[in-house]
């Protein structure tokens, strides 16, 4: 769905004018927030030792590009004093569609006037960044790369989207080992920013949301050559998926479906995967454990059960209908277990029947969130007496799955009209 009203432009007039007499910078660094008031100021102050520490000799320019924030992000913002550190700032509102999409366009506009060498992102409520995160993000850009991804140490339950399908879908489709594809802390060189300004997609829902992997598939697609960054722990808010990941269970999942449509020709012919090379040294906190809500995830699942089975039996497989039928009867929490293989083939079913009903798209991608509920259920009981190092390996045999059955995804993508 697209905004009726268009806008040539993300940026209003005073920072049109703010740049104009800046006139270039070698580096932007954007920070695109929304109600950040409890970690803003320590996410800037930050960016500016990092600045200061590492690129002291180089024109840096940070850009805050708030939502419209009802908190006090911006005046907190505006607090934090860059002359100090002989760094230029802004703070500002951008124009456009609400959402992180058209804070980014913000931001790579302003980057583009000024001819920006590099550019970096950092998300608003991050609680462990340190100064080397600027520097292992940018470095690589000025060596070379043009897309920097973040690769974070995470705890072994933390980022469930990327664990069950953003990475796996990156790596079997696109042929692309980054493991953090939806990171939100990212490195782009200045062709890279260009590429993403011309694309036609500022008046869509990727301004809303869903940004983050639409970054890192366009960059796959477009020929874009691409590292990883060691950032160390990602520590930022609300973890638990209990909570509130089903909006953003929709931006991510959605936009990745929608993407596959529009690539096909590219993922279709993808054969294998290929490793994306880690830089730098990983710095700053370890990743902490958290307690997850394992009885209100097998709750949401049958609760989903009742709702939507008839709309489950008519899209998944008749041996996947039945696993998830035995699950919905299973009282003991530590005998919820979903077979990865089972879970492969019900993301490749939502992903054809996604394509297949593009009135109802939406409609029929709320109908797999009790099932990706399920799913981390099982992850709970997979992984729980697993290390780091060992979870990482069960999340590697798993996307190795998903590559195994990517000819199951292509035939039901054909089946459903697709090329």
């Amino acid at each position: 769905m697209t905004s009726t009203m268009r806008f040539s432009t993300a940026l209003r007039p005073h920072v049109r004018n703010k740049i104009e007499q800046l006139g270039y910078a070698d580096i932007v660094i954007g920070v695109p927030s929304y109600s950040s008031a409890s970690s803003i100021e320590n996410v800037l102050k930050t960016i500016f030792k990092g600045l200061k520490r590492y690129y002291d000799d180089r024109k840096a320019f940070i850009v805050v590009s708030d939502g419209g924030s009802t908190d006090d992000t911006r005046e907190l913002s505006r607090l934090v004093d860059p002359k100090s550190y002989n760094i230029d700032s802004i703070v500002t509102i951008y124009r456009g569609i609400p959402g992180k999409g058209s804070g980014l366009r913000a931001v790579l506009e302003i980057a583009s006037f000024l001819k920006a060498r590099a550019v970096a992102f950092f998300d608003s409520d991050l609680m462990s960044i340190t100064p080397e995160w600027i520097k292992n993000l940018l470095d690589p850009v000025i060596e070379g790369y043009d897309f920097v991804a973040p690769d974070y140490n995470r705890y072994k339950l933390d980022g469930t989207i990327t664990n069950t399908i953003a990475y796996n879908l990156t790596r079997a489709l696109y042929g692309q080992k980054i493991r953090q594809p939806i990171g939100g802390d990212f490195g782009l060189s200045p062709g890279l920013v260009k590429y993403y300004l011309n694309q036609d997609v500022w008046e869509t829902d990727i301004a809303k949301f869903g940004i983050d992997i639409w970054m890192t598939t366009s960059a796959i697609v477009g020929g874009f050559r691409i590292c990883q960054a060691r950032l160390g722990a990602k520590i930022h808010g609300q973890k638990d998926p209990t909570s509130d990941l089903g909006p953003m269970f929709r931006q991510v999942v959605g936009t990745t479906f929608k993407l596959m449509e529009q690539y096909q020709d590219f993922w279709m012919n993808v054969k294998c995967s290929r490793d994306v090379p880690s830089i730098g040294e990983a710095v700053g906190q370890e990743a902490e454990p958290f307690e997850i809500d394992h009885v209100s995830l097998i709750e949401y699942f049958k609760v989903g059960m009742k709702n939507f089975s008839g709309i489950w039996q008519n899209i998944l497989a008749k041996e996947d209908m039945k696993i998830i039928n035995d699950l919905s009867h299973i009282e003991n929490l530590e005998e919820f277990d979903m077979p990865v293989e089972s879970w492969v083939r019900i993301v490749y079913q939502y992903a054809g029947s996604f394509y297949k009903t593009p009135r109802q798209r939406f409609k029929v991608l709320d109908t797999m969130i009790p099932l990706y509920y399920a799913r981390i259920a099982s992850l709970v009981n997979e992984v729980k007496d697993k290390n780091a190092k060992e979870a990482e390996d069960h999340f590697e045999a798993q996307a190795r799955i998903f590559e195994n059955l990517k000819d199951y995804m292509i035939e039901i993508w054909k089946s459903k009209g697709g090329k």
